[in-house]
Formats: structure tokens, sequence, C-alpha cells
């Protein structure tokens, strides 16, 4: 079926169009014109009343939503938590497991491998957030399963099943740098993260092919004193490191939007994406999380003793409107850094991230105040 959004603002990779229309069949965009003329072959036309018309959100780091967390590793958890999502602007998900156990990981991984299968679905891979990390930065992850890397097992998980696109893991532990190398070589996203790494560890780990910063500013030191000498941390490290790109948690709790201001102007929006973290509570009338240390205060989740951020209850539009709203971020600028960069991060910019001619039918509708109107994923209406 031939669909029309018309009467829209819509970004491109061009600029903003007042007034134009995407045209839209068999999950792809066929055609956005600078025009709201009525197409007569469309058998579905929606008049977008001159609201935002921008690309589907990319999450490159969600835990759940919807009451469900990817850690159960069943198509339920998976499917509940993705359209808790997809009703907030997300139309492709790389779900995220904390630091787990070898057979939660082995589950998980064989219930993504089959979602990814199936016809026009939202879930791009696996994000393996652990458990290769330093426990002094263990924030909320579990700290009995954190564990050094181990060839055998990472081989198996990466060699045996095919649904793990990212890795995050402390480049200053025994044998990361080997980890990171294999990943590049297998086609897989490294990434630094829950790391206590100076100047020399992340350098080493960029060499090596860790090009991108797991939740920047977060489980990780900055500007430090050992004794009495002065050190660069981590933050620091991926600043100089010209071209590794970072993740903000946006919910404006965090970091506070000072911090997100900087990262975008330091980083740029070629460099900066923006996640949500969010864990199963999100998007739910249920508080119950996956890990029974956390509870949700002050509109985030934590560790019941309050001794760390646990994760978000955030969803997509909210980072769009913390970026803006918060931070004073350029909404073009705010709404590529949760569609197109995560796209170039993860190589599938050929097909997402942009509106474009022939590219995947994922849009985004926001009103004024940056509150979803509409959803649309590889060309198909999300129900609100």
């Amino acid at each position: 079926m031939l669909t029309q959004l018309y009467n829209g603002h819509i970004l491109t990779p061009q600029g903003w169009i007042n007034g134009g229309s995407i045209l839209m069949e068999d999950g792809r965009i066929v055609e956005i014109k600078n025009s709201s003329t009525l197409e007569a072959k469309a058998q579905e036309q929606v008049n977008v009343y001159g609201m935002h018309v921008v690309p589907g959100g990319i999450e490159l780091h969600c835990h759940g939503g919807g009451g469900s967390d990817f850690m159960e590793g069943t198509p339920e958890a998976f499917k509940t938590a993705t359209a808790a999502h997809m009703k907030h602007g997300t139309t492709a998900m790389y779900a995220t497991l904390s630091s787990s156990t070898l057979p939660m990981i082995e589950k998980a991984c064989e219930t993504c491998s089959e979602l990814m299968k199936e016809p026009d679905s939202p879930i791009m891979g696996l994000h393996l957030e652990g458990p290769y990390f330093n426990p002094r930065k263990a924030g909320a992850q579990m700290p009995d399963i954190i564990r050094i890397p181990n060839v055998a097992e990472y081989h198996h998980i990466v060699e045996d099943y095919d649904a793990v696109k990212r890795w995050s893991s402390a480049p200053e532990l025994p044998g990361a740098i080997e980890l990171g190398r294999y990943l590049v070589d297998k086609g897989i996203v490294p990434a630094i993260g829950h790391t206590d790494a100076e100047y020399p560890d992340v350098k080493a780990a960029y060499e090596a092919g860790y090009r991108h910063a797991t939740h920047f500013y977060n489980g990780m030191p900055g500007f430090h004193n050992v004794r009495e000498f002065k050190h660069a941390g981590t933050v620091e490290a991926v600043y100089l490191m010209e071209e590794m790109t970072v993740e903000m948690i946006a919910d404006g709790i965090h970091v506070p939007a000072s911090i997100l201001k900087l990262v975008h102007r330091i980083k740029g929006v070629e460099r900066t994406a923006l996640i949500t973290d969010a864990l199963a509570m999100t998007a739910s009338d249920s508080d119950k999380a996956f890990d029974p240390r956390v509870i949700i205060e002050d509109g985030v989740c934590k560790l019941s003793d309050r001794s760390a951020l646990a994760g978000s209850i955030a969803t997509m539009d909210r980072l769009i409107r913390t970026a803006v709203q918060q931070a004073e971020i350029p909404l073009h600028d705010a709404c590529r850094m949760v569609s197109e960069t995560p796209a170039r991060i993860m190589g599938i910019y050929d097909r997402k991230g942009s509106l474009q001619r022939g590219k995947d039918a994922d849009i985004m509708v926001l009103d004024n105040e940056l509150n979803v109107h509409a959803v649309y994923a590889m060309g198909k209406h999300v129900e609100l």
C-alpha cells in the first residue's frame, strides 16, 4: 500500500523541508517531495499538520521496557520490551544484556537470532554490556558475575551465534586488547565501559579497535589525583581520541544538561549518540526490576542502597526533549543523534538513520512540544 504523509516539517540530510510529503510503500521510502500535493495513487493519505517528521530512533543501549528485561532471554520478553519503546519513537533496537552468566547469554543469543530473521523485525542484534568489566566500576552490574575476558567463552558466543553486534568491556583488563581486535575482525563494535582506564589504556584500546564509549561519563573516571600527581581519566582520553564516538544517557539525570551540551559542543553531532539505558520498568505500570536490588526514585533507577544509578526509565522521545529543552541543542542535531549517528556507529546507515529515498520507512512524528504523535516502523503504523 502506498502511504503519503503530507504537510510535514521533514528532516532530511539536506535540511528541513517545510510543507513536504513522504511517500512509502513495502516498508521503504519511495519519495520525499517539497510539496503537499496529494498523490492520486496513494491509498492512504495522512495530514501531519506541520508537525516534525524525523527519522525513527535507533536504540544502541536498552535493557528492557514494558515490564520485561532482555536478560530474561525469552521471545515474549524481547517483544514486550521492544513494543513498549516503539510507542515512543524507537524503530530499531540493539537489545542490551547487563553482565550475565554464559547460559543467560546463550539463551538471549538464541532468541535474538530467531527474532532478527522475522520480516521487518526492529531487533537488530545484541549489545553485551559486560561481563568483562572492572569491579571497581561495577556500578549496578552484578558484581558476582563480572569477570576478566575468557577467550574460549567469547569465541563460543561470537562464532556459534550471529546475534552479538556490540560488546562493551573495560580495556585495562588482562586480555581486553586481544578481545577488541577479535571483535573488530568479526565485524562487531567493541566499546569501553565500566572502566578505570587512564589515558595509556584508552589509547591502547583505541589502537586495537575500540572506537566507542559506553554511557559516557558514567562508570568511568575523569581527571583525578593519584596521591599528589594529576592523571587524565577515561573521559579526557576519550575526548583526545578524536575519532572515538560516545553515547549519552539523555534523561537529564545520569549527566546534567550542561554536560550533554558540552559533549555535543566538543564531540559534535557526528560522534555523539543518545541512548536510554532503560530498564524493564520503563513505559510500564510495574516497578519490578529484573535485578531485585534496583528501585525507582527521583525519576531514575537506583540501587536500593543508593550507592549508584542503575539505568533509566527514559524513552526515545524523552531523549530528544532533554537535548532540546534542557541542553539547548538544536532539534535537527538531537534527532540526528538518535538516528543517523547510531546508524553510522553500527554500520547500518545504508538502510536506516535518515529519511531518504530507498531507505527503510522508519519515521517519528513529533508535535511542537516534542511529544510523539505517530510512529512508522518499516512503513507500518505503530499503535501508540
